[in-house]
């Protein structure tokens, strides 16, 4: 089965047209573009924050996100929630300040920053989670259940409850550069091989060229990926010696070669354990989510923006790949 990436990046930039003026007023100034005047615009802000943080600016982006429409589906939102707790992460003492000038946010929206909060794994979350309660009445629910452990914060989260983890986990990674949302990452490579579990070897697979892909322009990353290769179990190594394979030789059609074969012998035969009409839609599903290349950490916006309209770095890749 073949597959095609459509890269459809428009880009519109603003040209301002100068208005005559009378001489002793002199030209008028152009008109400047906001900076986040697109989604694309916080995509390439968010891949190239690591290299040059600015938190001051998260506020200011997450409104932005919001007015963009990013938060309309939060399970396709990973990458954007995973950037703000990475933020909130990075400044424990400017947190706070930097949550209250998201405001005022659409209750609908406000989803997003509770998430935020409970993901960004500060030892205090939970009291900054009840400051901000009472301007988000609306959310009262969703927090109680985060502040009482019924709801799990990123650090609980099962990595096999669909793809949205794994895009909180790199979204995470982009706004601090720490080692453990890789780790975590690394820790279902295994998945990759498994031929019973279909939402299993799509998120290995998904684990498995994100990592490639991002690894090939960020050596920091590629050199993490090698020093846990002494640290994995024999089942994790193989294919993590694969992700540094590819990585160096940019081989990542190969990736999703491998990828694919999988998921063809899965459809073949289907798993032992389950034969259903659910199932079958979702090897359809998988078998174009493992095309999706994820936003390279080094700022390529352009290879991940198919991957990434809407939010998500793994599920929007039904709308950009076709067989």
């Amino acid at each position: 089965m073949r597959f095609a990436m459509a890269v459809l990046l428009a880009l519109a930039l603003a040209s301002a047209s100068g208005l005559s003026a009378a001489p002793s007023k002199g030209p008028a100034p152009s008109k400047k573009r906001p900076e986040f005047a697109s989604s694309e615009d916080i995509l390439r802000w968010i891949n190239t924050y690591r290299l040059k943080p600015e938190p001051a600016k998260l506020p200011a982006a997450v409104k932005a996100m919001s007015e963009h429409g990013v938060f309309r589906d939060m399970d396709a939102a990973g990458i954007y929630v995973g950037f703000m707790a990475g933020v909130l992460n990075s400044n424990p003492k400017r947190a706070e300040d930097l949550i209250s000038k998201m405001y005022p946010m659409p209750p609908e929206d406000q989803v997003a920053i509770v998430r935020a909060i409970a993901f960004c794994d500060l030892p205090d979350w939970k009291d900054l989670m009840l400051k901000f309660a009472e301007r988000m009445p609306a959310r009262k629910a969703l927090i109680d259940r985060f502040v009482y452990g019924k709801q799990p914060t990123l650090r609980q989260m099962e990595l096999d409850a669909g793809t949205t983890p794994l895009d909180t986990l790199w979204g995470f990674y982009f706004a601090t550069g720490s080692r453990e949302p890789i780790l975590r990452i690394i820790s279902v490579l295994a998945w990759a091989k498994d031929q019973n579990n279909v939402e299993r070897l799509t998120i290995g697979s998904m684990a498995k060229l994100s990592l490639a892909t991002n690894a090939s322009r960020d050596k920091e990353l590629l050199d993490t990926l090698k020093s846990s290769l002494n640290h994995e179990n024999k089942e994790t190594r193989v294919v993590l010696q694969e992700v540094v394979d590819a990585a160096e030789t940019f081989e990542f059609a190969r990736v999703r070669k491998d990828a694919m074969a999988a998921i063809e012998q899965l459809k073949a035969k289907g798993p032992a354990s389950s034969r259903s009409t659910q199932w079958w839609g979702m090897v359809g599903q998988t078998a174009l989510a493992v095309g999706c290349v994820v936003a390279s950490a080094m700022g390529q916006v352009e290879v991940g923006i198919p991957c990434v309209v809407g939010g998500a770095l793994s599920g929007a890749a039904l709308k950009w790949m076709t067989p």
